[in-house]
């Protein structure tokens, strides 16, 4: 099981599009909570085994860090639990803030 990388682009055009996908921020609550994509949950290590049990393992999983490094370690990780369709964003939430800022939700 592995996982993919994800561009910007490609996630704002998959946004765009409604297509089926789970968008998780792995960042601290304090981060997520000053802005996160737009329609992302935030997942740690106290949420992530309601999220194993609950999300269909066949939707698309794009997994959010700061600048990218540690989301492909926990893309990795989802991979390995069962879910099929996992990626990593390139540049994280700081590239994405850059580039799409219009698509960050500054409400929890």
């Amino acid at each position: 099981m592995s996982f993919a990388h994800l561009s910007p682009a490609t996630l704002r055009q998959w946004l765009e599009s409604d297509r089926p996908l789970t968008v998780v921020d792995i960042r601290d609550p304090l981060s997520f909570a000053g802005g996160h994509i737009t329609h992302s949950q935030h997942l740690d290590n106290a949420t992530v085994g309601a999220f194993i049990d609950q999300a269909p393992p066949e939707t698309p999983v794009v997994v959010v860090c700061y600048h990218g490094h540690s989301s492909q370690q926990a893309a990795s990780w989802l991979a390995g639990q069962g879910f099929s369709d996992v990626y990593s964003l390139d540049g994280g939430f700081e590239q994405w803030r850059h580039e799409h800022l219009d698509y960050v939700d500054t409400t929890s």
